[in-house]
């Protein structure tokens, strides 16, 4: 929230009660506000409402009126916690001033619409009992008559929060007014201008209906310590009207490219900031590796900038434990400069191991500034971390990465057991190495900084893909069409499903949401895999920039956490254990998040043959080794279980790179398919059947590529019948009865498997 320059002349005498009078609609937040101030707060604050004050059952407002001001002569400090929505319901409390020293504010929660309902509908246990179907048309009517509190009414101080940075901002505020203290009167935060539209109810009572993911929660989840940093400082003249309640709504309607309201697939997963998926990181280098703070600065908001406008539905928190840290200055200062968005990327004073039980802000993956054998101890950030992760964090991190050279970053998914994953919610660490200016620490640069900030770069840029590859696995939270990828994965500790132009893995579950790929994706600095190992640079991969493009290859940069398949295929010794079968031409290894029964993954060993585009006539016996492999294990699946039935393919467009083929059973029975991506990826022309891969590469020497980003976001139709269905629950309830024959065209041409014999359900 924006706070305009205090007026020293304005300021009250010291010492005076407040009389908060908090102004919102059901579910905007009132109480939480109140309650988080109360716990923090060295003022003694009450909270007067409406909903319990009848002991513990709704009351009237004389009965408010008269708890307040009792409160009030025994010179506490109260909240209004009721919903204020017009000047009528305010002016009573207001005229308490006339008999009584008190200051008079107001806080207006002033957030979007959609948030409000969205929340009013999904609680349970609220005070006054407004909760489920009945509270979105409660709320919908209320703010059809909002009237926004004005200075002319009798306020000494007004505040506007219309984002959750800006509540959060407030909250710190008055938590911080010690008894003696006082705020500066007069109007602050921005205001847009009135809008009057119908809110759709029916949307929010169907998506009440849904489950809530893991991530979600009710909580603001914002830097409570720096002001937002937008210049449009507003000072409200009484003659402006306030309204934003669906202005707000329209920003927060914004939802994911290829999300529709109300369509198949579509859960309780829009957005809001609520759950959204967020990285907590500390500034790397700048403490114990004495990194000039100036040139880092610099390098974080270059590289925030680079992730944020690749990812919309991601947040990033820059956090330190001082309020006079020289960095968060700095950055923040940099942040104004460039009119970033406040929502998507700010700052947090706080214990990064404890930001969601002391401040409220729930960050799903913590960046941890380690050291190069990624050991406990050491002080600081590192020291933290793994003494609040316990145990746990080590075990698990032992078994990605044994250690790590400067720029690159580890991403550890943190065990359920551990303390940091129970308390705070945190899924996943992410172990990053930056530059060493330090001559008394490993690895000193000797002041050279222009390899330093290449190396401060990196890290970054590979603790940033590391969360790219956690948010495009997050379940229930949609991708815009940058983040489109394929995933799926291996049973490595490695995940990934080579693929093209994206974030992950069509294999690479590791929660990586969808089987698919687009086309744009992020430079590789450095060979971090996404899935939390990180490989050096070798000369035997040089081959791979050499090689030539077709055409048809697109030119694309592939992101540093897409490597791992490629790893994996030039380098299959270092994982050998966890691999089915290694030759000279390919790899095969489980998909460690499968879509279905079985389901592998057959690795071309060629460099430079990242994906189907890069396939030309003379990689045709390449080709048909890949299938007669993936032939072999299907057959050897079936000897297990003859029921079953498999197809062999490729996906037009793969999110990871290192050309792969999958062999997949028919089933699809996997809790890992959850979305409609990962479903239309192997149920479209995406797929593309092997046996018609080689066809065409020998007839026209390239493959027909159906990488559309439509295809994926068809409606979910059965593989049998082609019945439409409106969700995956209901897909899957219905593909494991269906009994239909497989379509004319998948019974072609060889290119379904099936036991010798079997009728595979489906032959005419």
């Amino acid at each position: 929230m924006d706070m305009m320059d205090e007026d020293e002349t304005s300021a009250p005498r010291e010492g005076k009660p407040v009389l908060v009078i908090l102004v919102g609609a059901p579910g905007s937040g009132k109480s939480t506000f109140g309650e988080d101030v109360m716990r923090s707060s060295t003022r003694h604050w009450v909270r007067v409402c409406q909903d319990t004050i009848g002991n513990g059952k709704a009351g009237t407002k004389a009965q408010c009126l008269s708890s307040a001001t009792s409160a009030l002569k025994d010179g506490k400090s109260v909240f209004i916690d009721r919903c204020n929505l017009n000047r009528e319901q305010r002016s009573e409390f207001i005229k308490l001033d006339g008999g009584l020293q008190i200051d008079v504010h107001a806080v207006v929660l002033d957030l979007p619409a959609k948030l409000c309902i969205s929340r009013s509908v999904k609680r349970t246990g609220h005070e006054g009992n407004l909760q489920g179907g009945k509270a979105a048309a409660v709320v919908n009517r209320m703010l059809q008559h909002k009237e926004l509190p004005k200075l002319s009414e009798g306020f000494n101080r007004i505040t506007f929060c219309q984002n959750e940075n800006d509540v959060k901002n407030a909250i710190n505020t008055y938590s911080s007014l010690g008894p003696l203290d006082s705020l500066s009167h007069g109007c602050f935060g921005q205001k847009n201008t009135d809008s009057k539209i119908q809110v759709g109810i029916m949307k929010f009572l169907k998506k009440a209906e849904v489950p809530l993911t893991a991530t979600s929660t009710t909580r603001s989840t914002e830097d409570p310590t720096s002001q937002t940093l937008r210049k449009n400082n507003s000072y409200c003249k009484d003659k402006e009207t306030l309204s934003s309640i669906l202005d707000n709504a329209n920003l927060e309607s914004k939802e994911v490219e290829g999300q529709e309201v109300g369509s198949a697939g579509y859960h309780a997963d829009q957005v809001c900031l609520d759950d959204i998926s967020t990285l907590a990181f500390p500034s790397i280098s700048t403490s114990d590796f004495q990194f000039n703070l100036e040139k880092a600065a610099d390098i974080i908001i270059e590289k925030v900038v680079e992730f944020s406008n690749k990812f919309r539905n991601a947040r990033l928190v820059l956090v330190d434990l001082s309020h006079k840290s020289k960095i968060l200055s700095l950055v923040k200062a940099r942040v104004v400069e460039k009119n970033m968005d406040t929502q998507r990327f700010f700052t947090h004073v706080g214990d990064i191991t404890h930001l969601y039980s002391r401040g409220g802000l729930r960050c799903n993956a913590i960046a941890n500034a380690a050291n190069w054998r990624l050991k406990p101890g050491g002080g600081g950030v590192n020291a933290a971390i793994f003494n609040a992760a316990g145990p746990e964090l080590e075990s698990a991190t032992k078994e990605k990465v044994k250690s790590l050279s400067p720029g690159n970053a580890a991403v550890v998914p943190l065990p359920s057991s551990s303390p940091l994953f129970t308390r705070e919610g945190v899924t996943h660490v992410i172990h990053v190495l930056g530059p060493n200016m330090n001559p008394q620490r490993p690895n000193y640069l000797n002041n050279d900084y222009s390899k330093g900030c290449k190396i401060l770069q990196d890290a970054y840029t590979s603790l940033f893909e590391g969360f790219a590859s956690i948010v495009m696995n997050q379940p229930g939270i949609p991708v815009g069409k940058s983040e489109n990828l394929e995933r799926k994965s291996l049973e490595l500790p490695v995940r990934s499903d080579c693929s093209s132009r994206k974030y992950f893995t069509s294999d690479q579950k590791s929660k990586r949401g969808h089987d698919h790929g687009s086309e744009k994706s992020k430079k590789c600095k450095g060979n971090h895999d996404g899935l939390g190992l990180a490989f050096t640079n070798s000369k035997d991969e040089k081959v791979d920039s050499e090689h030539t493009r077709t055409e048809r290859s697109r030119s694309k940069a592939w992101g540093s956490w897409t490597q791992a398949l490629h790893q994996i295929a030039m380098h299959p010794q270092q994982q050998k254990g966890d691999l089915l079968e290694i030759s000279d031409d390919v790899v095969v290894l489980n998909d460690m998040y499968p879509k279905a029964q079985k389901h592998v993954l057959v690795l071309a060993r060629i460099g430079g043959l990242d994906c189907l585009a890069d396939v030309q006539k003379e990689h045709l016996q390449l080709l048909n080794k890949m299938h007669d492999v993936g032939l072999k294990w299907a057959e050897k699946f079936l000897n297990e279980n003859a029921s079953l039935v498999f197809r062999l393919g490729y996906h037009s467009a793969p999110s990871m790179r290192q050309l792969h083929l999958h062999v997949i059973s028919q089933d699809f029975e996997s809790t890992q398919l959850k979305n409609k991506k990962h479903w239309n990826s192997f149920n479209t022309a995406f797929f593309r059947d092997s046996v018609d891969v080689m066809d065409e590469i020998s007839s026209d020497g390239k493959a027909t590529l159906k990488d559309d980003d439509k295809l994926l976001s068809m409606e979910l139709r059965c593989h049998r019948c082609r019945s439409a269905h409106p969700n995956i629950p209901r897909l899957k309830s219905h593909i494991s009865s269906c009994q239909s024959p497989f379509p004319a065209y998948l019974l072609q041409n060889g290119r379904l498997v099936n036991a010798p014999g079997e009728p595979r359900n489906s032959v005419p």
